[in-house]
């Protein structure tokens, strides 16, 4: 059964920029399936279509062939094109195997640097050097959002950490000369937090990990023993959004501290292994009510047990499902059958 599912979702793509709301749900499933056994669109003989799914816009396609997906994957535009539509519409074809965690958004603390650069010429340099992450306003505070992949992001606040690190040990030895404590004042702020973990990191005595929220639940769940850790270690993290820090510290003899890099480099590798494997699908609530939540939370409990690797984590607008491709599309699937069945016998 598990080489049946694997072989499905590798079977399938993710397609996104369907036009909702147009046509009826049976027609424009109809429509998908002519464009996607067309052999102008490099398509091929499709097992199932997926449509409408829990995510406005978007369809499932399966192929009876691996091979199809990977020759429409392949083409460098897919129209949507049927005399059914006023209109072409762009599609997005992906692979439904691909790594999910793509695109995560963070806000950095900016406000640490203030005393030193111009905030919004430094933004602009940050931009030039980072061309695949998308930037929201500076904000007053100095705060600024930030979107794009997790090791995007990652990359760019390792860069913020070593910076606010160089203007740190500069203000250590202006102090020094000065005998005076330093003008800059530290922000208590999510960056500047991790600054001075940093900083601190340098004879091991305390480290940093950037993880994706959702990765780091699944670390949680499924791998806690990564997380344990001696009587001398202290371990904390912080939740902002799509991103979580963790913060490794030792508290016992300057001896130890090389078990705090153990712990951080153990992190940091399970993390990589679950950051290729994994993938997320998000089951949104549409009525929003109390009833619609027990519903999706029951139907997702009595499937549980028959996915033991898939991690379930509600909020109040959604459900986020966690795990490999193969079990996730079969899932959340089955949460959509299971909620369809609750309203046929209400």
């Amino acid at each position: 059964m598990a080489t049946a599912q694997a072989a499905k979702s590798a079977r399938t793509v993710v397609i996104t920029g369907v036009p909702d709301g147009l046509l009826h749900n049976d027609v424009m499933t109809d429509i998908l399936m002519i464009h996607f056994q067309m052999s102008k669109n490099n398509g091929g003989d499709v097992e199932e279509v997926m449509y409408p799914t829990r995510r406005k816009g978007v369809a499932y396609v399966t192929f009876e062939d691996q091979e199809v997906v990977e020759n429409v994957l392949k083409k460098d535009e897919h129209r949507l094109e049927d005399k059914r539509l006023s209109r072409y519409y762009l599609l997005k074809v992906t692979r439904y195997c691909e790594n999910v965690f793509s695109s995560v958004t963070s806000v950095l603390d900016m406000s640490i640097f203030k005393d030193q650069f111009v905030l919004e010429d430094l933004i602009q340099e940050i931009k030039k050097k980072s061309t695949a992450l998308s930037f929201g306003p500076l904000q007053s505070n100095g705060h600024i959002s930030v979107q794009g992949s997790f090791p995007a992001i990652k990359l760019l606040r390792d860069f913020l950490l070593l910076k606010a690190k160089s203007l740190s040990e500069k203000d250590k030895r202006e102090a020094s000369k000065s005998h005076q404590r330093p003008r800059r004042r530290l922000q208590q702020q999510r960056l500047t937090t991790e600054t001075s973990n940093f900083v601190d990191g340098a004879d091991g005595e305390k480290q940093v990990v950037v993880l994706d929220t959702d990765i780091y639940h699944y670390m949680k769940y499924f791998f806690s023993r990564t997380f344990l850790v001696n009587d001398n270690v202290v371990i904390s993290d912080v939740t902002d959004g799509d991103i979580t820090t963790v913060y490794i510290k030792n508290i016992g003899n300057r001896s130890d501290a090389g078990q705090v890099l153990k712990v951080k480099e153990k992190i940091e590798n399970q993390s990589i292994k679950l950051h290729n494997t994994l993938r997320k699908e998000r089951i949104y609530f549409q009525e929003h009510t109390r009833g619609e939540k027990q519903r999706y939370k029951w139907a997702c409990e009595n499937l549980k047990p028959h996915y033991p690797h898939v991690l379930i984590i509600p909020y109040d607008t959604h459900i986020d499902v966690v795990g490999n491709p193969a079990e996730i599309f079969e899932f959340t699937k089955k949460v959509s059958s299971e909620i369809q069945s609750l309203f046929q016998t209400r």
